[in-house]
């Protein structure tokens, strides 16, 4: 069954739904989270995961990958530490061969070169190889995350390409979408009035373009 809101997603890059949710008022750019390869693309339902220190003896690591649905979006909550990963190469081929749709990490992960090579997205703070094994553990699955300053709850649609992580929340995809279209509407607009030999000041006036970015205002 197709999910209409991801196909819609998955047309639109994250800076016209950045400056979508901006118009909204929705914390949902997730800062400093990259991707590992700029030809990354990725986008799906968010499948969440919770970590903290490890305990004595300490939890698991990566057993929730056997929940996670082809299409979701594996999201790892490791409070922006960048010294023991929580995600590898075992992980990421796991992931590949069940369709997953990738990984968002507030944190880093490690063996940066299989995900480039399989083209399985990969979106973290960085990338170092110290494992996250007796260091850290899942403290909890599918329950609300932080991921680069913003709210990421189960469900919500994850977009990823090569300026970064926006997330959709699940209760605002709606408006979200719609203000997002509406403003790559009047950007295409813009680009061919310019081509045809309009000034950038008219073609955007024309097209209400700092409306469309404007919290509260409709595009002329």
């Amino acid at each position: 069954m197709t999910d209409t809101a991801v196909e819609r997603a998955s047309k639109l890059d994250t800076a016209t739904l950045s400056d979508a949710l901006d118009k909204l008022r929705i914390l949902g750019q997730c800062y400093k989270v990259a991707p590992r390869d700029h030809g990354f693309r990725m986008t799906g339902r968010a499948y969440t995961v919770l970590y903290g220190p490890a305990s004595n003896p300490p939890g698991t690591v990566g057993d929730y990958l056997d929940q996670v649905q082809p299409g979701q979006v594996v999201v790892l909550d490791n409070g922006a530490r960048d010294d023991a990963t929580v995600w590898g190469d075992i992980l990421t081929e796991m992931a590949h061969v069940k369709g997953v749709a990738g990984t968002v990490i507030d944190g880093i992960c490690r063996d940066s070169a299989l995900c480039i090579e399989l083209g399985y997205p990969v979106f973290s703070r960085g990338a170092w190889m110290r494992t996250g094994k007796d260091r850290v553990q899942v403290e909890a699955e599918q329950v609300p995350v932080t991921i680069g300053g913003a709210r990421v709850a189960p469900g919500d649609i994850l977009r990823g390409d090569a300026d970064g992580v926006v997330v959709i929340p699940q209760e605002h995809e709606a408006a979200v979408l719609d203000a997002a279209e509406a403003i790559a509407q009047a950007e295409v607009g813009i680009r061919k009035a310019v081509r045809a030999g309009m000034s950038i000041t008219e073609a955007r006036q024309r097209y209400g373009y700092h409306k469309l970015q404007t919290a509260g205002q409709d595009g002329e």
